[in-house]
């Protein structure tokens, strides 16, 4: 059982979360890049190490059992260097320190988004295909970095890719902050009504598979997690939304006017070279507008995964937290 572990991204919601869990039973040390995340982390329980994805040496990780990589480029917008210097020579940089270092373990976190074209996603499992293209930079780098570690498993450096798909949950999980400000602000629309089907992970769930990836699985594999069955978009984020005391509006758009709208805007965007997130993106527009469901089977049967908390239940704490 590994006993001493390395996190990177701890001063993200998921590595938070994660590390904090983690912190309670194991010795946890995490990346950290200033004053600021060294005092995040260590309020975790968690001991921070100076550095960063480009700089990480295998000294950094001497001694550790396992990675847990959390770290990477998420923002809905950016250039190509940027999501590709975290995302994948991040990555890179980091399976190459923590094999040298003699790491036993390396955990990393994915997304559903590494398949993801722009296309409907129903019920699909690990077998389904990564694209031969993709326009979206967050999809594109995200896939070759679990290429990568999936490719890095050898003898003694035993590799996994973890696929949460929405993840939420208690505190700043509760609802995205875009989310949030825009249904604050009265800016928040449906596409296509919010009839888009999807998948979602708790983050207990989400904490329950890493522990069980710490000490089983198929090395080289990948594994989507998430919470029993599905829900559609809208029923989702509206049961959300209300545990933090708001309501979306009704009002809706086409998801087909909506996607050409995007790449209208984002077209103009980089046109005037502005670095500024554009009001709707393609990526966005498509995440909102398309089916995203998941099985779960391969990490019920190879992890013994099974979710530790149920949609409704979940929803039920979130909403009593508020009320209490």
């Amino acid at each position: 059982m590994p006993q001493r572990i390395f996190i990177t991204g701890a001063t993200g919601l998921l590595g938070a979360a994660i590390a904090a869990d983690l912190a309670r039973r194991r010795e946890v040390r995490a990346l950290s890049r200033n004053e600021q995340g060294d005092a995040a982390i260590a309020a975790l329980g968690a001991t921070p190490v100076r550095g960063d994805l480009q700089s990480i040496e295998a000294e950094q990780l001497g001694g550790y059992d396992a990675v847990i990589h959390c770290a990477g480029f998420t923002k809905p917008w950016g250039t190509r260097r940027q999501f590709w210097m975290t995302n994948v020579e991040g990555t890179s940089r980091l399976l190459d320190a923590a094999r040298r270092a003699g790491v036993q373990r390396f955990i990393h976190m994915g997304t559903e988004a590494v398949v993801f074209r722009g296309q409907h996603l129903w019920r699909i499992d690990e077998d389904y295909p990564y694209p031969r293209a993709t326009p979206f930079l967050y999809s594109e780098t995200k896939a070759a970095a679990e290429r990568a570690v999936l490719a890095a498993n050898a003898p003694g450096f035993h590799t996994i890719s973890l696929r949460p798909c929405f993840v939420w949950g208690p505190g700043e999980l509760a609802t995205p902050p875009a989310l949030d400000s825009r249904v604050r602000t009265g800016r928040f629309m449906w596409l296509d009504g919010g009839c888009a089907r999807t998948s979602t992970t708790h983050i207990a769930n989400l904490i329950h598979a890493v522990n069980l990836a710490l000490e089983r699985g198929r090395c080289g594999a990948a594994y989507f997690i998430a919470d029993d069955g599905d829900t559609s978009l809208r029923e989702f984020l509206t049961s959300l939304l209300a545990t933090r005391g708001l309501s979306p509006p009704q009002k809706s758009m086409s998801g087909t006017l909506a996607r050409g709208l995007a790449a209208f805007v984002e077209l103009g965007w980089r046109a005037a070279g502005r670095r500024s997130e554009p009001p709707l993106t393609r990526f966005a527009a498509c995440l909102l507008s398309r089916d995203c469901t998941v099985r779960t089977d391969r990490a019920k049967r190879e992890l013994g995964y099974a979710p530790v908390i149920s949609r409704e239940e979940g929803l039920k704490q979130l909403l009593q937290a508020r009320l209490d």
